[in-house]
């Protein structure tokens, strides 16, 4: 049993100390007498975390003070007409609901348009030489360099045949072929075993997309009819995108 569900079943036992609300609260008002501190005493490579870190909390903290702004601006005459009024100008009594309508609209927007983003905008790039080992070949000269193994994981289709050993021009060796991806599912909170249908995009180079080179970031296919998923017409889905958030040949797996 994970150690936090001990310690959940302890408190469903025994409770919790009689002052245990106080001292949470004490230790959230000492959070910003650290988060001072901290600011004033790290150096180097933790100070730079620990103010980017900062940075977001406050850009979170001002839309929240904007968002009730907005929800709590007054009008200035809210007061009911005496006169009837024409129906183009029914919206301008009552203002404060219409921010907040159209913030709340946005927020939707922002959330759906999130859903479908990949999470990873920005990769590391990996050069050629990284890449790719050079395999020499050919008793003659000028045949020496031209094949190429490809040194990192690699996907490729079950009706997949190598060329001709002679002719191959890239040789991805068998044991770094992946059929397989751990896949997280944002909404669902689960975490599964899918098959990789195909690579559709690597963000490094088109030739790892067309050589099914997987490497962090990368946009695969994975297959989700074991899910059980149906969109709203009714329809089984059983292939979804997904992004690779790790790096597969230090793991050893696929993470997306």
């Amino acid at each position: 049993m994970p150690q936090n569900e001990y310690i959940e079943r302890h408190v469903k036992r025994f409770g919790r100390r009689l002052d245990h609300e106080e001292r949470q609260r004490k230790r959230i008002a000492r959070l910003g007498h650290k988060a001072s501190k901290d600011a004033q005493n790290l150096r180097g490579l933790k100070a730079k975390l620990h103010q980017q870190k900062r940075h977001k909390e406050k850009i979170q903290m001002k839309k929240q003070i904007k968002a009730h702004e907005e929800r709590n601006v007054k009008a200035a005459g809210e007061s009911e007409p005496s006169a009837p009024v024409p129906a183009y100008l029914l919206d301008r009594s009552n203002p404060a609901s219409a921010k907040a309508l159209s913030s709340a609209i946005k927020n939707k927007r922002a959330e759906k348009a999130a859903r479908f983003s990949v999470p990873l905008p920005k990769v590391r790039g990996i050069s050629e030489e990284e890449m790719f080992k050079v395999v020499a070949t050919g008793k003659k000269t000028h045949k020496k360099g031209w094949k190429r193994v490809v040194t990192q994981p690699t996907f490729v289709g079950p009706e997949f045949t190598r060329r001709n050993p002679k002719y191959e021009r890239f040789i991805r060796p068998m044991g770094l072929r992946y059929k397989k991806a751990h896949v997280t599912h944002p909404e669902l909170k689960v975490t599964v075993q899918l098959p990789i249908i195909s690579v559709k995009k690597n963000p490094n180079n088109p030739l790892y997309t067309q050589l099914g080179v997987l490497t962090k970031g990368t946009v695969i296919e994975v297959n989700v009819s074991d899910l059980g998923l149906v969109t709203a017409s009714g329809k089984v889905v059983w292939g979804r995108y997904a992004q690779i958030t790790n790096n597969p040949s230090n793991d050893g797996c696929v993470n997306a």
